[in-house]
């Protein structure tokens, strides 16, 4: 490959071109081709055109297209990594970065705190609250087990006993057996993110901000926030997905990760937060069976859960708080910008899901108690739907890494997993120097497969084989 010294003046005009290099992504072009290339896009841009236009096809062409970054400088003495997203891998990878002696900051959109979708909301003066995303998880990997545990030996988690399975149209409840376990944060979920910062003395939080360009130079990445500069880092980490992570990429110089950011594909979801005054009804007046359920065979409801009965449980009076989610299928039916949802959307979607949960509890039209209070959030990149089933990426050329629960699959376990390893590849990535850099690249190149597993996520061990038998049944209720 040729190294293009010239080309860092495209980033930046005025600094030196030393000693952060690129390295043009297609070996066969000549220099004549590449005068060519930009003859042709002078002159279509002297017709008021753009090369690249905003579409998802141009990102894509841009992204492809771009020159490798390649530092050549040495690592800082005390090198410095920049975190991008504070949902649980972002946290989890700035933790365990902190436990192996590297400094980090993280930067996070989040306005109400981190975690991302390990979200909690609580609405005074009631108040009302209401896990507003992740609603429980299970353990499957020993790792993973071990944080857990920790978690619950501090109070922060506790398994979930309340009753939960598959809710089908009409009102027929099907509980799961008790195990595996189900896990939920005592306080609600964001309470486990809060905690993971508290853990660490070497992480910087900067919230809110939007981190909007990443630039190198002079052996050191460089972040803004709409041309604010937020500081330079010896590596990033891009632990967010979706559009803006795109977005911040396709001119990173990083093409390689741009290349297998876009191949995720995701589902976007409606998240209905509604509180009723008394418990919701259910045909013949019989006892609510469940705190939570799958539903099945309604097209805009996937899953109902009564936040106060699993945080506050049973003895709490006063509100009943419930999230309801709809399907994957009925989010793209009724995607729309979710930084700017229209009123008459946010009206019919509400209406949809409030008449899907009637129909699952096999209530008659029209029945349904009205919540005295609702919200409704969309999540435009809730859950992957494929996987190139790695724990992370990491690009050592251009000291950039990936790390989320796409990477392995689409729960909270995944996503710390993913944390995990992308924290301690770039540790013994600074502390290898004589090593070659490109013994350290992972996933560059991993092919995609399909995901499968509930519309709000996996959860290993909670298959329908599970399932209770009436005998069990009888004897979990007795």
């Amino acid at each position: 490959m040729v190294a293009l010294n010239t080309s860092l003046k495209l980033l930046s005009p005025s600094y030196p071109p030393f000693p952060t290099h690129f390295i043009n992504n297609n070996n066969s072009k000549s220099s004549s081709n590449d005068n060519n290339n930009k003859n042709s896009k002078k002159q279509r841009s002297r017709k008021g055109k753009t090369s690249y236009g905003t579409s998802r096809r141009s990102i894509l062409k841009k992204s492809f297209n771009q020159e490798q970054v390649t530092f050549t400088a040495p690592f800082s003495d005390d090198p410095v990594v920049a975190i991008i997203g504070g949902g649980i891998s972002g946290l989890i990878c700035a933790l365990f970065l902190n436990n192996r002696g590297l400094r980090s900051t993280l930067f996070d959109s989040g306005v109400h705190g981190v975690g991302g979708r390990m979200g909690t909301r609580v609405f005074d003066p009631h108040p009302l609250i209401f896990d507003h995303a992740a609603q429980f998880f299970t353990v499957n990997d020993p790792r993973f087990a071990h944080l857990v545990h920790a978690w619950m030996d501090k109070g922060l988690v506790r398994e979930w006993h309340g009753t939960i399975g598959d809710l089908h149209k009409g009102g027929h409840f099907l509980p799961f057996l008790p195990s595996p376990p189900r896990y939920i944060a005592t306080h609600g979920m964001r309470s486990i993110a809060d905690s993971l910062l508290s853990q660490t003395h070497l992480v910087d939080v900067i919230r809110p901000c939007w981190i909007s360009k990443v630039e190198p130079f002079n052996g050191m990445w460089h972040l803004s926030e709409n041309g604010k500069p937020r500081g330079k880092f010896d590596a990033i980490v891009i632990a967010h997905n979706g559009k803006c992570a795109n977005r911040l990429l396709m001119t990173s110089g990083l093409p390689s990760i741009a290349k297998q950011m876009k191949r995720l594909e995701l589902s976007s979801i409606w998240a209905l937060l509604a509180a009723f005054e008394d418990p919701l009804p259910l045909p013949g007046g019989t006892e609510f069976p469940f705190e939570g359920a799958f539903v099945r065979g309604v097209d805009s409801v996937s899953w109902m859960a009564n936040n106060t009965k699993k945080l506050l449980g049973s003895q709490s009076g006063g509100p009943h708080c419930w999230t309801f989610f709809s399907t994957a299928a009925y989010g793209r039916e009724n995607k729309v910008p979710q930084e700017n949802i229209p009123s008459s959307t946010a009206a019919r979607v509400t209406a949809g899901m409030l008449g899907g949960v009637e129909a699952a509890l096999g209530l008659s039209e029209g029945s349904l108690p009205k919540p005295f209070y609702s919200r409704l959030q969309l999540w435009g990149a809730a859950l992957p739907t494929n996987t190139p089933r790695i724990p992370c990426i990491f690009d050592p050329f251009g000291r950039a890494g990936i790390c989320g629960d796409w990477l392995l699959g689409s729960n909270i376990e995944a996503a710390v997993l993913s944390g995990i390893a992308l924290a301690d590849h770039i540790a013994e990535y600074f502390q290898s120097p004589g090593a070659e850099a490109g013994e350290f690249a992972v996933g560059l190149n991993h092919e995609f497969q399909s995901l499968e597993g509930h519309d709000i996520g996996q959860f290993p061990g909670l298959g329908s084989e599970e399932k209770m038998t009436e005998t069990q049944i009888y004897e979990h209720a007795n």
